[in-house]
């Protein structure tokens, strides 16, 4: 993505510092699955995904956190990250979770494209 001229530096360095935290934490995510830890095949089966799946979303959590990363693969990263978030709530809602399960993958779905919207005009003349 482009980053616009009239955008201020505070704005501008707040949305990369934001960005920055959600690819560390979808990062954090991803090497949970492709380790396939105890923690996160043991998630994953309890959710009634096989247990052989877990790579596998791994290496899509990963792929799409480093185009999410990379400035001119931004908006096709937060696309499939959008994507995988609202694999998180069905998931969720397929189980009968409580609220507060359903609506976390909602807001962090939010934060994600908060850097994107503070960095380009023409996604903040949507609003």
């Amino acid at each position: 993505m482009e980053t616009v001229k009239t955008t201020s530096k505070g704005v501008l360095y707040t949305s990369y510092i934001l960005q920055g935290i959600v690819v560390l934490l979808f990062l954090m995510g991803a090497a949970n699955n492709l380790l396939q830890t105890e923690m996160a095949v043991e998630g994953a089966v309890e959710f009634g995904y096989p247990e052989h799946a877990v790579l596998y979303m791994g290496l899509i959590l990963l792929i799409s956190t480093i185009l999410y990363a990379i400035p001119k693969t931004t908006f096709i990263g937060v696309l499939l990250l959008t994507a995988w978030l609202g694999g998180a709530v069905a998931t969720h809602l397929i189980h009968n979770d409580p609220l507060t399960n359903i609506f976390i993958p909602v807001v962090f779905g939010i934060i994600v494209w908060v850097p994107i919207w503070l960095r380009n005009e023409k996604l903040r003349a949507l609003v």
